[in-house]
């Protein structure tokens, strides 16, 4: 459920940490932290506060969008996952989808598409059914970036989620779902 100002209230109560507080913590924390597990904790607990629209300034006061794009750049599979997974549910939004563009999102997003966990891959072909515009159709819709799609469309006895996300995205943005 999505969270206004009274609903949080309510939910923080009168001692609570406000949500801008508990979010810089989390950064903090995984900013400071050398434990990968750790990190792993903290970027998915981020991703799932980036579905949520209330939290959306905040996330961009505190360059959490940015982060999960620094986790995208990680060794670490798990990270990846949770950092694209967050560029996933928050890149709905106008505002952070021109920022994960602005921050150079679109080439590590697109590095997903061959990741070997079916989540990376979701998020991946999610993020880019939100980031494909006017402004960024060049840079996505690449033949070869189109083929991958397009043999993700073709996959359903594979993965029905990979077919009918690459499905969606070649008729929001080819007109098409013709594989």
């Amino acid at each position: 459920m999505f969270t206004n100002d009274r609903r949080q209230e309510e939910r923080t109560g009168r001692y609570g940490t406000p949500r801008l507080q508990y979010l810089q913590e989390l950064v903090s924390q995984f900013q400071s932290s050398t434990d990968e597990e750790t990190k792993e904790k903290i970027a998915a607990n981020l991703a799932n506060f980036a579905y949520d629209p209330y939290n959306f300034k905040f996330l961009r006061q505190l360059n959490v969008l940015e982060l999960f794009l620094d986790c995208i750049t990680e060794p670490n599979e798990k990270l990846v996952e949770f950092g694209v997974g967050g560029i996933c549910n928050s890149c709905a939004d106008q505002v952070n989808a021109a920022t994960v563009t602005q921050c150079g999102g679109i080439p590590l997003i697109l590095q997903c598409l061959s990741s070997p966990v079916k989540n990376t891959v979701n998020y991946a072909l999610g993020a880019l059914y939100y980031l494909c515009n006017e402004s960024t159709k060049e840079e996505i819709l690449k033949p070869e970036v189109v083929d991958v799609i397009k043999r993700y469309a073709a996959a359903e006895a594979v993965s029905v989620s990979f077919s009918n996300l690459a499905k969606a995205f070649l008729d929001k943005h080819l007109g098409t779902i013709e594989i």
